[in-house]
């Protein structure tokens, strides 16, 4: 199991595809940083959910259905 140890931080590599442990890769084909491997490895399911969600919310102020 990968666990997060004190300071640890994990990237998602969009370009790779992979979880990488600290930050490896420059700064454009990371997202993150997340507190697990878990976390990093769901980054792309929780960006799309981010984004849906501000969706919503720009429609609903701008009164659109």
């Amino acid at each position: 199991m990968h666990e997060a140890s004190d300071n640890t931080e994990y990237y998602f590599n969009t370009q790779t595809r992979m979880v990488e442990k600290g930050r490896l890769s420059p700064w454009e084909h990371l997202l993150g940083p997340y507190a697990s491997f878990d976390e990093a490895s769901q980054a792309l399911e929780t960006a799309e959910k981010r984004s849906d969600a501000w969706d919503d919310a720009d429609a609903e102020w701008k009164g659109e259905d």
